[in-house]
């Protein structure tokens, strides 16, 4: 078993500079600007950028449909590249052409494609995507809403994930009948990697602190290692301030003291978990836009990587988070004043004319939500055609 895990790990050994994409985080919510060189790589023609929109499951495909909605009213510069890809779509020909054009393109919108739980052979088509890319930094910014119901008044915090590596390698099989083992993938390249990432971002965008959430009081060889190369990358930063908490004292502060957070950094699963009591701390899962980063791509989505299966066809779900995402993205490519536009119309929309859909205590369907926001960019618009 040592010798396997030691091969394992040799194995994800990969070089890569760190990123420098970097989103800016500023004094209004989720308003995120990109300096990245990547922006002048992607597929562009004519001043218009081509992305690659996945439709996913779920509400996944309403949403991204009204993204596009909205994009033609802003006159963003996009074309999308649609690609058709969920939970019924798992073939190897259908995740080559996914890859294929996100790799063409350079970015991507997508749903989240659900994993059947209950079917072993059935491997998750995110993190297929995301190791693929090598999208190694998911980035979700939570920041509380004026005018929105929500459990916590003053979160603001940045949570950066690890995106590669840990229990989301999907290594495990069963040795014997009933003994089933799961390896866990911790490297000091890609630890090293994200907090340098977290780091970077804390100096970029005036942040204060940068907490380390780990188990390394259990498994201390390799949550013992994601601390230690934060602790090193820390003594380079002098200027900010470092701590570090384990993951079920940093749950339990997260909801009952959120305002002590910054910057967290933290291996995939804690991630997922942190991110999701985040975002339900300031209003649910339909508010939050998501992002990931890597040294070549990048794909938004929501923060919450909920399909939101069984709100599909209902016209309630909430099309905020996507419709940030997408300004997020737009941001990515440079287009700042379209960006800008939406997102202003979206904030507008939702925490001043409070038109809000069931999830946050409104009464609107999603297509009321929508045609709000484009009644609101019209006038914004009408100038620039």
């Amino acid at each position: 078993m040592a010798a396997l895990a030691g091969r394992l790990l040799l194995k994800q050994k990969s070089i890569h500079p760190t990123s420098k994409f970097l989103s800016l985080i500023g004094t209004g919510q989720h308003q995120n600007n990109f300096s990245t060189s990547r922006q002048n790589q992607a597929a562009q023609y004519g001043g218009r950028h081509t992305v690659t929109l996945m439709t996913g499951d779920g509400v996944g495909p309403e949403l991204l449909g009204h993204v596009q909605e909205v994009f033609r009213y802003a006159g963003a510069p996009i074309d999308f590249e649609k690609i058709e890809i969920n939970s019924s779509t798992n073939s190897p020909e259908v995740m080559k052409n996914a890859m294929l054009s996100v790799r063409r393109n350079g970015v991507a919108i997508k749903g989240n494609i659900e994993t059947k739980f209950d079917d072993p052979t059935f491997k998750s088509m995110n993190v297929a995507l995301r190791t693929g890319l090598n999208l190694y930094a998911s980035v979700v910014c939570c920041k509380s809403l004026p005018n929105i119901h929500s459990r916590q008044k003053n979160v603001d915090i940045v949570l950066i994930r690890e995106n590669t590596e840990g229990e989301y390698r999907q290594l495990e099989y069963e040795s014997v009948d009933g003994v089933v083992e799961s390896l866990k993938i911790i490297t000091s390249e890609r630890s090293t990697r994200i907090a340098e990432y977290a780091f970077d971002f804390a100096v970029k965008h005036g942040r204060k602190k940068v907490t380390a959430i780990h188990k390394a009081n259990i498994m201390k060889l390799g949550d013992g290692l994601f601390l230690e190369c934060c602790r090193k990358v820390s003594k380079r930063y002098p200027d900010i301030e470092f701590n570090d908490l384990i993951i079920d004292n940093a749950s339990m502060q997260m909801v009952s003291r959120p305002d002590q957070f910054d910057v967290l950094v933290m291996p995939n699963l804690y991630g997922n978990i942190l991110s999701n009591i985040a975002v339900g701390l300031i209003g649910g899962a339909g508010l939050v836009p998501g992002m990931n980063i890597g040294n070549g791509y990048a794909v938004f989505e929501t923060g919450t990587r909920n399909s939101g299966r069984s709100l599909t066809g209902k016209n309630i779900a909430n099309p905020v988070g996507m419709l940030l995402a997408g300004c997020d993205m737009l941001d990515y490519l440079s287009h700042h004043r379209h960006a800008t536009v939406i997102r202003e119309s979206v904030q507008s929309v939702l925490s001043e004319k409070m038109i809000q859909t069931p999830d946050v205590g409104g009464h609107a369907t999603t297509a009321e939500v929508v045609q709000a926001v484009i009644d609101d960019i019209k006038p914004k618009t009408k100038s620039w055609m």
